[in-house]
């Protein structure tokens, strides 16, 4: 494994820390949870960064970055819903989706696609919009933020689907 992907599996460490953090949180553990979350989600895209800039874009981080990013993703979405921020349908929403391009990904690879897709414009949005919307969900900020964290969260639900379409579709939505 190379730099690159290295930097993507270290992404990982954040998620039981995310999870144990968001479980009985106070103000102080929040503001934790989004240092810790950020620099997580930061490191997505310095392994990106780094890939191209070392000319060491390989098939195993194509493969790893979304894989590992769904679990950044996931785990505070979950522990949100826990905590009774973001309902749990939304969530789902956002995980079948995930799932389908999983899926799609690996079926292409087993019936003879040679290379994994990486991820498009779309895909990018799509990842911004879910951190900022986790970021504004898991900071303690005043009740007037309220409405501008579940609407950066539906965003990022309507994001999530839309680029899971042009994944899915390319022609049919690039035409």
């Amino acid at each position: 494994m190379n730099l690159p992907t290295w930097i993507t599996v270290s992404r990982l460490f954040g998620v039981p820390f995310l999870l144990y953090g968001l479980q009985n949180p106070t103000p102080e553990t929040r503001w934790i949870m989004v240092a810790i979350f950020l620099l997580a989600a930061g490191t997505d895209w310095l392994d990106g960064y780094l890939a191209r800039k070392l000319n060491q874009v390989t098939d195993l981080g194509k493969f790893l970055d979304p894989l590992v990013d769904k679990l950044l993703v996931l785990a505070p979405l979950m522990s949100l819903v826990e905590l009774g921020q973001i309902p749990a349908w939304g969530v789902f929403m956002i995980l079948a989706r995930e799932l389908t391009i999983a899926g799609w990904r690996v079926d292409s690879n087993l019936q003879g696609g040679s290379n994994i897709q990486g991820a498009n414009v779309w895909g990018k949005l799509k990842t911004v919009s879910q951190i900022v919307a986790i970021a504004l969900l898991i900071a303690p900020l005043p009740d007037q933020w309220k409405l501008l964290s579940l609407v950066a969260f539906w965003v990022s639900v309507a994001l999530t689907w839309i680029s899971g379409a042009i994944y899915l579709f390319p022609k049919k939505m690039n035409s």
